[in-house]
């Protein structure tokens, strides 16, 4: 199936590893030109690098904190500039912080929301008037299926999480008459750098197979998902070929989550 996305520009937060980087790669090997954003220098030109060997495709390195609006500003603006144009923005970037809410001080606070959700805000604002430029395009951001139902000790992850629910839904209506679709895809238990620091922590014993096929999880489909696998579905959502869907979430998450 052509996914539509030769000649696309998009820009991906937290993008030189994990879900971004394999995100970048796919969204290359579909024809787009790819701009990843990341605070790490030495990470982005090794990531660009890995890019353009596999695909063949120009990829612009952007070191940028998305925790800071002019950072968010000059990151939109130098992929549209050197691009010429912009049609995707994937907002990526973040950490899992979780804990209870009595041990969540004011500063913590404030840096996840700054992160995940002022991150999201500010590069999409930012990338309106570009992607309105060429007719529309698509906006993705990445949450959680816990933020849904979020569980105990979960904060403040899920609260902003929760928070880009809301805005991803909202942006949608506004938005929906220039062509802009919004859609948020919801993560869970997925190959990452955490997780392999989580099963070397608890499980150093166990092989990855087993370990990602522990009953413990409560993973109906029965193992940890991958990063090949999450990215397939938000390369979808950034193309053509999901020209009909805006204001959805999807879960990727094996079927763990307690909501659709």
């Amino acid at each position: 199936m052509d996914l539509g996305l030769t000649g696309k520009v998009a820009m991906i937060t937290g993008g030189s590893k994990g879900i971004g980087l394999e995100t970048s790669l796919h969204l290359a090997y579909e024809g787009a030109k790819v701009a990843i954003i990341a605070r790490n220098e030495e990470g982005l030109q090794k990531a660009a690098a890995y890019i353009t060997e596999k695909t063949g495709t120009e990829v612009l390195p952007i070191q940028a904190d998305v925790t800071k609006e002019d950072d968010c500003k000059h990151a939109v603006v130098k992929t549209a500039e050197h691009f010429g144009r912009l049609d995707i923005v994937i907002n990526n970037a973040g950490t899992a912080n979780a804990k209870p809410f009595e041990q969540v001080e004011t500063a913590l606070w404030k840096e996840d929301l700054d992160l995940k959700l002022f991150g999201a805000i500010h590069c999409s604002r930012y990338a309106l008037p570009y992607i309105k430029e060429v007719g529309g395009g698509s906006i993705v951001n990445i949450t959680t299926s816990s933020a849904k139902t979020p569980p105990a000790s979960g904060l403040p992850t899920n609260v902003s999480r929760a928070a880009g629910l809301a805005l991803t839904k909202a942006m949608s209506k506004d938005l929906a008459s220039d062509q802009i679709r919004v859609n948020t895809v919801c993560i869970g238990l997925i190959r990452s750098d955490q997780i392999e620091k989580m099963w070397k922590k608890v499980a150093p014993d166990k092989t990855w197979e087993e370990f990602s096929s522990d009953p413990g999880h409560g993973i109906p489909l029965g193992r940890i998902g991958n990063t090949e696998e999450a990215a397939k579905v938000i390369t979808f959502l950034s193309s053509d070929a999901a020209s009909y869907v805006t204001g959805t979430s999807v879960n990727i998450d094996g079927g763990k989550g307690a909501a659709i």
